[in-house]
């Protein structure tokens, strides 16, 4: 038993506490000293506590739990510190559970748990308050109850009857904690207050808690104050505007909405739309002119009808017919690119014979840095049309084609009617920028939604969410971008001509080099022909060693590195001509940072060469095999897809069956392990295409004959031996010429697809096509 002093009103009375109580936790408030509270218990375990309380001393100790979600509390969820409370009262309900009325004596701090069934028990150390009387703790006892009084004049929640328990109250402390558990705080902050042992403490962080109150009802009360009064300001305006129309209407005077209304009229009839749409105008017309200028809905019609004259129904340019003109552009903008200027050249031949054509839908597909974008402004510039580019990467909101519904607050139109405005013509060339980078959300597919837009037999009636009344998009030319084609949908896929850009060669970069970006970056930089110059050496070992890469957005970095080392001499005074040569190309861009690496990679049994394609175009892929004593189990790394990991366990499987052929001990695959490694481990990859690849991987290392290092290869596979066709081959044969292979290994059923290859790219190039597995093996392996 434990015995204390309670030092209240300035009275001391001798109490006795036990120095073991059962616990009861306490879901979402705090219980403190002196305060009388009503709990309803329902927790099994409470009840029982309270039934045995009851027939003992009556006396319990209450703490708050951390997360009153907790339906069975332990330990580490209770707080430490908490209230010894007496049972006043107990009530038991018809459902089970009990009602009870606790007062609290005095703080206490959890020492140790002695009992977790039926129900929470504990030693616990009492908290005695020491109540010394000072200036400091009268002014601050002062202050409180005025702040208080002041909150429960403002907040409706405070009962009023809580101004004159308070003043009754003289205990600083008691007063603390009256206010703290009636204002609104956190329950972490009520249990702050509980824990404030020191009085001073306790008062200045309640005084805070009250401010902080305080300032929030009064800026409540400030913005209710403000909310009547415009609401009264508005009443008095629109009452004083009716007064005004009336007054003009019987003077005669011209009323500004009358003009408005007239000027709208007369910018429907200049934007010569269809009858059909025109109609839709008028009548959205006449409506406006029935609204009232303060009604909310009289700035979203204002707002469409603003929209409906403001597109270009009726403007368009006019096309340049000069074929011969349009070929000059173009190769004044772009170096080689054949296929796609042929294309552009016919469409304009066709445009010149037929002036109602529908615009093509093209797509350009390609690695990056190819010159996508910026051969689509060329277009424009040869067709003498505008230019308008959005960029669909990362688009999940099917609204930003179609446009968002009038009824939705600050709704628009779709990216597409928004850019047809923004060119002022209705026949602009419309670039869709990353189209295979499309996303899917709840808020719908754009994908789907671009299905209308770029299909010619729909898109001359295309209809805007907003808008609402058909556009003819079918003069529109509208050209998307992608790096792949396997991430567009099917059906979009089908509504677009594409056209493959595929990386440059070795020559082609370096014309383009002194063509395009040598002449740019110069300019860009300050400097001209008398201050720079690159040989041609110097610009192929910078293709070759400093970048790897299918377009030349890398290749422009590193020559701008150089002229801006350049810029920096002739800066500093140094107006010398720099002729960038082979030995000098080291001090500007600093050691090369890709070399060859197949002879090394593969003098090893085990290493292959395969070709793979990814989005930024062709690359070289090394396949590593090694064995290790083991059960036969098969390991595979390197960031592997589902299917190039089926293709690893079906070259195994093969290898296994042909064991005799290839000379295999019988005993090799239960004694031993494999595992199949592709290096760039942090880059996945997937795909069939390296099935040949690691089957000649496999064999190398299990035969431990060497693989030939100028060879590469690609090919999917099957069970039976067969080797079945792939994609990419334009790329992949790219990859294995910048690379410096030779020869290289292809499906038979992918001959065909060399004829898209030119032929300086196959120039000294030998392509072997295989039918079966073996075949591979056999030109591979050296013996």
């Amino acid at each position: 038993m434990v015995i204390g002093l309670r030092n209240d009103k300035g009275t001391k009375d001798k109490i006795f506490y036990p120095s073991e109580l059962p616990i009861l936790p306490l879901r979402g408030t705090v219980a403190y000293p002196d305060l009388v509270m009503p709990l309803i218990v329902g927790r099994e375990r409470s009840i029982k506590l309270i039934d045995e309380s009851m027939n003992m001393d009556k006396m319990i100790a209450i703490i708050t739990q951390k997360n009153p979600d907790i339906e069975n509390p332990d330990i580490d969820d209770l707080y430490t510190v908490g209230t010894i409370a007496t049972i006043m009262k107990m009530v038991k309900m018809v459902d089970g559970s009990q009602r009870v009325v606790i007062q609290g004596l005095c703080r206490f701090k959890l020492i140790e748990f002695t009992q977790r069934e039926p129900h929470l028990r504990a030693k616990i150390l009492p908290i005695f308050e020491d109540y010394q009387k000072d200036i400091e703790v009268d002014a601050m006892y002062i202050n409180l109850r005025n702040l208080f009084k002041k909150a429960i004049d403002m907040a409706p929640y405070l009962s009023s009857e809580l101004s004159q328990i308070a003043t009754k109250v003289e205990n600083p402390g008691n007063l603390a904690d009256l206010i703290a558990s009636t204002i609104n705080i956190s329950v972490i902050e009520k249990q702050e207050i509980l824990e404030k042992i020191d009085l001073k403490e306790r008062l200045r962080k309640i005084t805070l808690f009250l401010n902080r109150e305080v300032e929030t009802l009064e800026l409540s009360s400030r913005i209710q104050t403000n909310v009547k009064e415009g609401i009264d300001k508005t009443q008095r305006e629109y009452y004083l505007r009716e007064q005004l129309k009336a007054i003009q209407k019987e003077l005669g005077d011209t009323d500004d909405k009358m003009s408005e209304v007239d000027e709208i009229r007369k910018k429907i009839l200049d934007a010569k739309m269809s009858p059909d749409v025109q109609k839709v105008a008028e009548k959205e017309l006449d409506r406006l002119s029935k609204m009232s200028t303060m009604s909310a809905e009289y700035t979203v019609s204002r707002t469409y009808l603003d929209w409906l004259t403001e597109i270009p129904w009726s403007n368009q340019t006019e096309d340049n017919l000069d074929i011969a003109g349009a070929d000059t552009i173009l190769n004044e903008d772009h170096y080689d690119l054949t296929k796609v200027k042929k294309r552009i050249l016919e469409y304009l031949a066709v445009r010149k014979l037929k002036s109602d054509m529908k615009g093509p839908i093209l797509c350009f597909v390609g690695p990056p840095g190819v010159g996508k974008t910026s051969l689509g402004k060329s277009i424009a510039r040869a067709l003498g049309r505008k230019f308008m580019r959005i960029s669909l990467g990362g688009i999940r909101d099917e609204a930003e084609i179609r446009g968002h519904r009038r009824t939705y607050v600050g709704a628009l139109p779709g990216r597409i009617i928004q850019g047809v405005k923004k060119a002022g013509s209705n026949n602009p060339v419309f670039m869709l920028d990353e189209v295979d980078k499309i996303g899917t959300d709840f808020r719908g597919d754009p994908s789907s939604a671009l299905l209308e837009v770029l299909d010619p037999e729909q898109n001359f009636s295309f209809s805007d969410h907003y808008l609402e009344v058909p556009f003819d998009l079918s003069k529109v030319m509208f050209i998307a971008t992608a790096n792949m084609l396997d991430p567009i949908p099917p059906a979009l896929r089908d509504r677009m001509e594409v056209l493959e850009l595929p990386g440059y060669t070795e020559e082609e970069k370096v014309m383009i080099s002194k063509q395009f970006l040598i002449p740019k970056e110069r300019f860009e930089h300050g400097l001209n022909e008398d201050l720079i110059a690159f040989e041609d050496e110097a610009l192929k070992i910078v293709i070759r060693s400093y970048t790897r890469e299918s377009g030349v957005r890398n290749l422009e970095r590193e020559i701008a590195a150089i002229c801006r080392a350049v810029a920096k001499l002739v800066a500093e005074g140094d107006t010398e001509k720099k002729i960038i040569t082979l030995d000098s190309i080291h001090g500007y861009l600093g050691p090369i940072k890709f070399f060859s690496e197949i002879a090394e990679r593969t003098k090893y049994s085990g290493v292959a060469t395969g070709l793979a394609w990814t989005s930024t175009g062709g690359d070289i892929l090394f396949i590593e095999s090694t064995k290790m004593r083991g059960k036969g189990n098969l390991s595979l790394t390197g960031q592997l897809g589902d299917v190039m990991k089926e293709s690893a366990q079906a070259a195994l499987s093969y290898i296994r069956s042909k064991a005799g052929e290839y000379k295999i001990p019988e005993d090799f695959f239960e004694k031993n392990d494999l595992h199949v490694h592709v290096p760039q481990g942090a880059i996945p990859k997937d795909g069939p295409s390296a099935g040949v690849t690691m089957l000649v991987s496999l064999v190398s290392l299990i035969t431990d004959k060497l693989v030939r290092n100028d060879v590469a290869m690609t090919g999917e596979i099957t069970l039976r031996g067969l080797v079945l066709p792939v994609g990419g081959i334009k790329q992949k044969v790219l990859a294995a010429k910048r690379a410096g292979i030779q020869n290289i290994i292809l499906p038979k059923l992918n001959e065909k697809d060399l004829e898209e290859v030119p032929e300086s790219i196959k120039e000294n190039m030998h392509f072997k096509f295989i039918e079966r597995m073996d075949e591979a093996i056999e030109i591979c392996l050296t013996q």
